[in-house]
């Protein structure tokens, strides 16, 4: 029986749901989801394995204009995604008008297929999304297009029929057991960061950074000690907020979906430290795994 295998990279601009398309079609919360854009930061891999076919999927941060030197990281991230897929997965969304030329151009001269996804058509009616996908035809004429609702996992099965349909022969890349490419310190350390995307606001989610200093796995037990890191001291006391409220509130949430996510029973604490413009320091930005190559 012949086997097909392949990379899936998805790619778009920020906030049109490419995480939760991921997480949708590999049937796990591996990717944060928060209705703030630039919530991705990292290409996160999620393999899906059948008897005779595997999907890598990469979910990556949305197209942006980098100010700062962890924006050019994350824009690394994607140019990885456009230079190994087998197969893309272009996102937009029903409200977005898509005029970025470049990927466009890029997307018209590739021969790997092309599937471009229509999000969000919950929030639309069925003329609006009937023009919207004939102007993407129009647009990329190769590419498949596709109406669907990654939060009501609509049309999820059509994905799947038409990935499968164009992965390329080829024996499976990772362990048919294995669900992503990243070890269970990375997810902890996203959990943290997606709570504080959802209770902090302004410029902090995007000023802050988590590295898990500990992970000390006992026979009941996890025991996590985690640090927040912030690019100024005022952002440190709206962390903590008073009485350390902010804090405890974003700590215990973050231990709930961990000890979800792990199985097991966690011990969490978190600190908050101060890294002076980490945003744009190499030696930061290397410690918290951003790509430089």
């Amino acid at each position: 029986m012949s086997h097909k295998a392949g990379f899936v990279n998805i790619i778009g601009n920020p906030n049109v749901g490419k995480s939760t398309l991921m997480n949708a079609l590999i049937g796990e919360k591996l990717s944060i989801i928060t209705p703030k854009a630039q919530t991705t930061r990292h290409r996160i891999m999620g393999i899906v394995s059948g008897d005779d076919y595997q999907m890598v999927f990469s979910d990556t941060p949305g197209i942006l204009e980098p100010h700062y030197k962890l924006h050019e990281s994350m824009m690394k991230f994607v140019e990885s995604a456009f230079k190994d897929a087998d197969i893309f997965i272009m996102v937009t969304e029903v409200a977005e008008n898509f005029d970025n030329s470049s990927v466009l151009e890029r997307l018209n001269k590739t021969d790997i297929p092309v599937l471009i996804i229509v999000n969000k058509i919950d929030l639309s009616d069925q003329p609006a999304v009937e023009k919207i996908m004939s102007d993407w035809q129009q647009k990329l004429p190769k590419a498949e297009v596709m109406p669907v609702s990654a939060l009501l996992k609509f049309n999820i099965e059509k994905i799947f029929d038409c990935i499968i349909a164009n992965l390329p022969e080829n024996p499976p890349y990772f362990a048919k057991d294995e669900l992503t490419d990243k070890p269970q310190k990375f997810f902890v350390s996203e959990i943290i960061r997606e709570k504080i995307f959802l209770n902090y606001s302004q410029e902090i989610p995007y000023c802050t950074e988590v590295e898990i200093d500990t992970f000390k796995e006992e026979e009941n037990i996890i025991k996590i000690r985690a640090i927040i890191y912030v690019a100024r001291d005022s952002q440190k006391g709206i962390i903590i907020g008073s009485k350390g409220e902010a804090l405890k509130k974003t700590g215990t949430q973050a231990r709930k979906d961990m000890e979800e996510f792990l199985g097991k029973k966690v011990f969490l604490e978190l600190f908050v430290k101060v890294s002076k413009d980490w945003r744009d320091s190499d030696n930061q930005l290397k410690k918290f795994g951003y790509n430089f190559k």
